[in-house]
């Protein structure tokens, strides 16, 4: 019988995103490889622990975020996968969610609602912060609009108090244009806006309409108004450093370059859940296709709602909202069953019912050549 493999984990478990990457590795060991496991307590920019010198197991997978975990890890002698977007270890395989699909996943998120003035809060220590921010503010670009930006100061800033650092992010937030999309780099700093909010009286999402990233449902819920949030793919980032660091410690040699996961979609709550759009025919178009796209709907039943031809609403929902009203009504039943296929056990079958498809097969040809996969792969790898 082969030995059995001995694995260390070098994450922190004190956020939603580092325990939903561990969840995956769990899973992959669960059905894949039956490791020995060690996980000692480690919380996020701690020092190298004592026992990583001297172990002398088969395999790291690690958080590398600091220089000086790095130094330390790349002493080691064995396997290693890092997950952490500081890439602070350039020569070992690194896998990350995709940063900028999160980003432009936000910016969708807030111009199918109508908005026009888009702002990003950012924590520019963090890497992935920075990327998210790039292509956000990209998107905004391609689309015509500005950007407003905010970064937070340095964590290693001397002489700026937190208060102070609290009063810049009020200013700054006071400082938007009514009706502003603002796009958090993650959920905590999300919610430090909507404390600004509350104590200045801005109404969220009715002024400001606000989107965080992780998906942390004890913090989202939390929150009030609850926060909308993009759900990164973190568990099956984590099922990905499991199967790669499997791969190496089998003697397979792995590309050292980023192995990225797309965002999973965006769990929707109170703090987006408005529609900015100034137009009352294209808004009450977007209003009966939010509320009834999976009953079977299609064009002619959303012209019923409106006093406009086919051809003059075509023309004010693309300039609008950047798509047909076909295309809406299509990417919204595709949406809510990427949305079955990851929280539910339904079967295709049933899914199908409850997104308005005649059958199994008609619905599984709409998701494939939106998503290019098929519904089933889709629900395995997520």
């Amino acid at each position: 019988m082969p030995k059995q493999k001995s694995v260390a984990l070098l994450i922190e478990t004190s956020n939603a995103y580092a325990r939903n990457l561990l969840g995956g590795i769990v899973s992959y060991i669960r059905t894949n490889e039956s490791w020995s496991v060690f996980l000692p307590e480690q919380h996020r920019g701690a020092t190298p622990p004592a026992w990583l010198r001297t172990w002398k197991g088969d395999g790291l997978i690690a958080r590398i975020e600091t220089e000086a975990i790095a130094e330390a890890v790349g002493q080691l002698r064995m396997p290693i996968v890092d997950v952490s977007a500081a890439r602070l270890v350039p020569k070992v395989p690194w896998v990350e969610t995709d940063d900028a699909a999160i980003a432009r996943l936000a910016y969708d998120h807030f111009r199918q609602r109508g908005f026009e003035h888009f702002a990003f809060c950012g924590e520019p220590d963090f890497n992935w912060s920075n990327w998210r921010e790039q292509a956000f503010v990209e998107a905004a670009d391609r689309d015509g609009r500005r950007c407003h930006v905010f970064h937070a100061r340095s964590r290693d800033a001397q002489g700026l108090s937190i208060s102070q650092e609290r009063q810049r992010l009020t200013k700054w937030i006071l400082s938007l244009p009514d009706r502003t999309a603002v796009f958090a780099c993650y959920d905590i700093k999300a919610q430090q806006i909507l404390d600004v909010c509350r104590e200045n009286n801005i109404n969220v999402p009715e002024q400001l309409a606000l989107l965080g990233v992780d998906n942390d449902e004890l913090l989202c819920d939390l929150c009030s108004p609850p926060l909308s949030s993009v759900i990164p793919a973190a568990h099956k980032t984590g099922r990905e450093a499991a199967r790669l660091l499997n791969m190496m410690m089998g003697g397979t040699k792995v590309d050292q370059s980023a192995h990225l996961m797309e965002p999973i979609g965006i769990a929707t709550r109170q703090s987006t859940d408005v529609l900015a759009i100034e137009d009352v025919d294209v808004a009450a178009a977007m209003r009966f296709i939010r509320d009834h796209s999976c009953e079977g709907i299609n064009v002619h039943d959303v012209l019923k709602e409106v006093p406009l031809s086919r051809r003059v609403l075509e023309k004010r929902f693309q300039e609008i909202v950047g798509r047909t009203p076909h295309q809406e009504i299509t990417r919204r039943r595709i949406e809510r069953i990427r949305q079955l296929l990851i929280d539910t056990d339904l079967t295709l079958h049933q899914i199908a019912q409850r997104t308005g498809f005649q059958n199994e097969e008609y619905m599984s040809v709409a998701f494939r050549r939106a998503m290019n996969i098929p519904p089933g792969q889709f629900r395995r790898e997520n």
